[in-house]
C-alpha cells in the first residue's frame, strides 16, 4: 500500500492538521506570552522631563569649589556641551552601530547568542546585546533583573524609545545617568571624581577609561584592579582605533599612558574650610530640605574670601599651639611594642589631626640628646632635644613641671606620636593636638557676609563648631555695649567713674563683690580709661548709673542676645553668647550703627540656573540695563536697620582704637593699621575672647576648653585669643594702606588731657571724639560723677537668686 493510498493521504492531513494546530498555537501562546509581559510596560514620555538627582555645589567667592552634597553625585551636563571625542569612546566600547540601528542591534544580537552558548557551557554568567537605547530602557524604567522577560520588555521599550527621541537625546539620557563607580553618576562626574577635569580637558587615555566603566565599575576599579582597568581601558582605545576615531600613532601613545586617578570624597572638596561647608550644609537643610539638598542640583555661592580662610585657619592653629605648648605634654597617642614588626603596626596608625604636615611616628631608641623614631613608610628619622625643649610635663590646674634635660623625660621607647619635619635633613619635631579649641569669624562689617570662619584646630579632630555652637561668656568683649548705652544716655569719654571697691547684696541675700583683675584702683578717672584698662568696677558702677534695662537692650538690638537678663553681672560678660553673634554686634560700631545679618551665602540657584535666593535682597531698578547710554548708575537703597546712633558708633569706635593703642590689646599694634577692638576673659579664664575691626574687616577669636576649665592664672584675652586676631590682620591687611576709620558727621573732635579729661593741648593730649557742645567746657557738656560709695546695699539689679557669679569675672584681659 502506497503514500497515495486514502490512509496515507488520510494520516498526512491529520498530521498537518495537527501541525497547523501546534503552529497557531505556539504563535497564540507567543503573542500572549509577549501581550502579558509588555502591556504594563511604563510610557517611554517619561523620559522627556528628565530630571535627575544632580549634585549641590557650593563655590567660594572667587569660583573655586568648596564642598558637594550628594547621594549620587551627578553634574548634568546637555549633550551639545558632550566633547565629540567622549561620545566616540562610550559608542566604541558599549555600542558601535548605535546611529544605525533602530534601538536593537540584531547583528550585536547575533554575535552575544553564539558566546552565549559556550558561556552555558563553561558555567558563565551570560552576555547580553544590550545598545546605548536599551541600557537607557533598563536604567530609567525597567530593573536589572538578569531574566528572558525583561530582555524582551527593554528590546521593545528600546524600539519605542528610538522612534520617540533623537540619537542625541538618547546619548544625553545614557552619559548623564550611567553609573560609573566612585559614587560617580554621569561622565561629567566621573571625570571630576577620576581626574579631577572637566570633560573638555580629558585626553584619549581617560576618556576610554571612564568608557570602560559602564560594563562592571567595580571589577575595573582602578585601586583595586589596577591591570584589569588599564587592560579593558586599552581594548575601548583599540575599538576607537578600529572605528576610525582616532589614529595608530594616537591609540599607541594612549595605550602607554599611565594610569592615575585620584578619588575625592563627598563633602568639604578644599582644605580647611570643612567647618564653613558644613555650616552651609546644614542651612541649605534647615532651608530646603534633604531631597534638594542631596538631590536638588543646587549652585551655591558661599561668602568665603579662600586668601582670608587661608589667613585665619593658619593664625588659630598657631595660636592654639602656642597656647598648649605654654601648658606642658601631656602623653603619646598610645604605644606599641617595637621589638616586631612595628612597621606594619605603624603603617596601619591613622593621622588623626588633621594636618597633613603631621605624620604618626614611633619612638625606637636614644642616642644621646637626639631620639630615633620610625616613621609610617618604615623609614626612620631624628628628633633633636631642642624640638622636646618645650614639653614640661602638664600638672593641674594648667601649670607645669620642670623643663626637660634629657629625651626620656618626656618620652620613653614605643610611644606612637605626631611629629613634623622641621628642616630636609629628616629632622622631626613633637607634636601634640591642642586639647584647649576654640574658634575664628572675620566678617564684612558693612553687609554681613563671613569671610571666614574656622571652628577649631581642625575638622578631623574634632567636627563641633565653636565659631556657631559654642556658647560661651564674653567677659569684657561685652563692654563696649555698656559703654555704647552710657555714651548714648548723656555721658561723655571723659566722665569720671570711681575705680574703688564694689559691694551689693544679691537676690538670694548674699553680699556680691567683684573685683579687678589688678586688686588696685584708680579712683575717680574717665570712662575712655575704665574702658581702655577693662576696669570691672568702673563698667558695674556706670551700667548702674545708666540702668542695666537700658544696656540690655542694645546688644539684643545688635542680634548679640535674643533676650538677656538685666543682672549687673551680665555688664561685665556673664551671659552666653556665640562667637559669630559677638562679631555681628561689633560690626554696628564700625559701619556707623547699622544693624547686618550675618550671611555664608551669597546666592543659591535652582539646577537650571534660576536664582532662588539672595542675601541682599534689595531691589535696583537700573542694574539690568541692556547697555549705557549716558545714564547715571543706579543708586540702591540702604535698606540695613539704623540701631544705634552713627555718633555714638563713632565714639564707641574711638574708644576701642584707645584700647588697642594704650590699653589690654596693645598686642595687636604690631599690626601697623589703624585698629580697634576689645580682650575679654571669664570667670577664671575659663573664656578668652578678642574682637576687633579694622574699617572694613571685623574679626573675633574665641579660645577655651570645651568642658569649661580655667586656662591657667595667667592666661587671659591679651595673651591667647589677641595675638590670633594679630597674626590674622597682619596676613588679612598687608599690601593694603592703613585706612583711618571713617568719622561721623557732627561730632566735635578736641585734645584733652588722657589722665584728668580737662582740655589741653600740652604733653600728655589725646584727640578725643565728642558729641556737638558737650566737649569741657561746652553748653551741653555733662558735670555729674559716677561714685559716691561703695555700691547699693539692695539693689533691683541684683543677679537672681541661685545665679552662680564669680567674684574675679571679667577683667584686664
Amino acid at each position: 500500500m502506497g503514500f497515495s493510498s486514502p490512509m496515507w493521504r488520510q494520516i498526512l492531513l491529520y498530521a498537518g492538521l495537527g501541525v497547523g494546530v501546534l503552529a497557531a498555537g505556539a504563535v497564540l501562546g507567543a503573542f500572549i506570552y509577549i501581550y502579558t509581559i509588555t502591556r504594563s510596560l511604563p510610557s517611554v514620555e517619561t523620559l522627556r522631563d528628565y530630571q535627575p538627582p544632580v549634585t549641590t555645589r557650593v563655590y567660594a567667592g572667587d569660583g573655586s569649589l568648596l564642598g558637594e552634597y550628594a547621594r549620587e553625585r551627578r553634574i548634568f551636563v546637555p549633550v551639545a556641551f558632550v566633547p565629540k571625542l567622549v561620545i566616540e569612546a562610550f559608542t566604541s566600547a558599549e555600542d558601535k552601530n548605535f546611529y544605525n540601528h533602530p534601538g536593537i542591534d540584531p547583528s550585536g544580537i547575533m554575535r552575544a547568542g553564539i558566546k552565549d552558548i559556550f558561556n552555558v557551557f563553561a558555567h558563565r554568567r551570560l552576555e547580553g546585546a544590550s545598545t546605548i537605547t536599551q541600557q537607557v530602557a533598563k536604567n530609567f524604567l525597567l530593573n536589572s533583573d538578569v531574566k528572558f522577560s525583561r530582555k524582551i520588555r527593554e528590546a521593545i521599550l528600546a524600539i519605542r524609545i528610538d522612534a520617540t527621541y533623537s540619537k542625541e537625546k538618547i546619548l544625553e539620557l545614557y552619559l548623564n545617568e550611567i553609573y560609573l563607580g566612585e559614587n560617580s553618576y554621569g561622565v561629567a562626574a566621573a571625570a571630576l571624581n577620576y581626574f579631577g577635569k572637566s570633560l573638555d580637558e580629558l585626553d584619549v587615555a581617560e576618556v576610554a577609561f571612564l568608557a570602560a566603566l559602564p560594563k562592571a565599575p567595580s571589577a575595573y576599579d582602578p585601586v583595586t584592579n589596577h591591570q584589569t582597568a588599564v587592560d579593558r581601558r586599552n581594548w575601548v582605545i583599540g575599538q576607537m582605533e578600529d572605528n576610525g576615531y582616532i589614529t595608530a600613532d594616537q591609540a599607541r601613545a594612549s595605550i602607554a599612558e599611565p594610569l592615575v586617578t585620584q578619588t575625592r570624597a563627598i563633602g568639604s572638596q578644599t582644605q580647611d574650610a570643612d567647618y564653613f561647608v558644613e555650616e552651609v550644609r546644614r542651612l541649605l537643610y534647615a532651608r530646603y530640605g534633604e531631597q534638594a539638598l542631596y538631590d536638588g542640583g543646587l549652585q551655591v555661592r558661599a561668602t568665603l574670601d579662600t586668601t582670608l580662610q587661608n589667613y585665619a585657619v593658619n593664625a588659630l592653629r598657631q595660636g592654639l599651639v602656642r597656647y598648649d605648648r605654654r601648658h606642658g605634654w601631656r602623653k603619646p597617642i598610645s604605644s606599641i611594642d617595637v621589638s616586631g614588626d612595628w612597621k606594619t603596626t605603624l603603617a596601619t596608625a591613622q593621622n588623626q589631626s588633621g594636618i597633613d604636615s603631621w605624620r604618626v611616628a614611633v619612638v625606637l631608641s636614644f642616642d644621646g640628646n637626639n631620639t630615633k623614631i620610625g616613621l609610617g613608610d618604615g623609614s626612620s628619622a631624628t628628633i633633636p632635644f631642642t624640638e622636646l625643649s618645650w614639653a614640661r610635663r602638664e600638672l593641674a590646674n594648667a601649670s607645669v613641671g620642670a623643663a626637660p634635660v634629657k629625651p626620656q623625660d618626656v618620652l620613653k621607647i614605643g610611644d606612637v606620636i605626631y611629629v613634623e619635619p622641621v628642616d630636609n635633613k629628616r629632622n622631626f619635631g613633637l607634636r601634640q593636638v591642642p586639647e584647649a579649641n576654640g574658634g575664628i569669624v572675620a566678617m564684612d562689617p558693612h553687609t554681613g557676609r563671613v569671610l571666614a570662619l574656622s571652628g577649631g584646630f581642625s575638622y578631623a579632630s574634632s567636627e563641633f563648631d565653636r565659631a556657631f555652637q559654642a556658647l560661651r561668656q564674653p567677659g569684657s568683649s561685652f563692654k563696649p555695649y555698656v559703654y555704647a548705652a552710657a555714651l548714648d544716655n548723656g555721658y561723655t569719654p571723659v566722665t569720671k567713674i570711681l575705680d574703688a571697691p564694689f559691694e551689693m547684696v544679691d537676690g538670694s541675700g548674699k553680699i556680691w563683690r567683684p573685683r579687678n583683675f589688678e586688686r588696685h584702683y584708680l579712683g575717680m578717672t574717665t570712662l575712655r580709661r575704665g574702658i581702655e584698662l577693662s576696669r570691672n568696677l568702673m563698667t558695674i558702677r556706670l551700667a548702674q548709673a545708666v540702668g542695666m534695662e537700658k544696656v540690655v537692650e542694645y546688644p539684643e538690638r545688635f542680634g548679640v542676645y535674643d533676650h538677656l537678663a538685666p543682672l549687673l553681672a551680665n555688664s561685665i560678660g556673664s551671659g552666653e553668647t556665640t562667637l559669630l553673634k559677638q562679631v555681628t554686634g561689633y560690626s554696628v560700631f564700625v559701619n556707623g550703627g547699622k544693624k547686618v545679618i550675618p550671611s555664608l551665602i551669597d546666592r543659591i540657584q535652582d539646577r537650571n540656573g534660576r536664582t532662588i535666593w539672595r542675601h541682599d535682597g534689595r531691589a535696583c531698578d537700573g542694574c539690568s540695563a541692556g547697555g549705557w547710554s549716558g545714564q547715571s548708575e543706579p543708586l540702591i537703597e540702604d535698606t540695613r536697620e539704623q540701631v544705634l546712633d552713627p555718633q555714638t558708633a563713632y565714639q564707641v569706635v574711638s574708644l576701642l582704637e584707645g584700647v588697642v593703642q594704650r590699653g589690654t590689646g596693645r598686642s595687636v599694634l604690631a599690626v601697623g593699621k589703624p585698629l580697634a577692638g576689645k580682650t575679654g576673659t571669664s570667670n577664671d579664664a575659663k573664656d578668652v575672647w578678642f574682637v576687633g575691626f579694622s574699617p572694613d574687616l571685623v574679626c573675633g577669636v574665641f579660645v577655651g576648653y570645651d568642658n569649661p576649665r580655667t586656662l591657667g592664672s595667667l592666661e587671659q584675652g591679651a595673651t591667647v585669643a589677641a595675638p590670633i586676631f594679630r597674626d590674622f590682620m597682619k596676613g588679612a591687611l598687608s599690601g593694603q594702606p592703613g585706612l583711618p576709620f571713617r568719622v561721623a558727621p557732627g561730632v566735635e573732635i578736641v585734645n584733652i588731657d588722657y589722665h584728668t579729661g580737662e582740655l589741653s593741648d600740652g604733653p600728655g593730649s589725646i584727640p578725643e571724639v565728642f558729641k556737638p557742645n558737650t566737649a569741657p567746657g561746652e553748653p551741653d557738656a555733662p558735670t555729674a560723677e559716677i561714685g559716691g560709695g561703695m555700691g547699693a546695699i539692695s539693689d533691683p539689679n541684683a543677679p537672681a537668686a541661685g545665679t552662680t557669679v564669680d567674684p574675679n569675672n571679667g577683667g584686664l584681659y
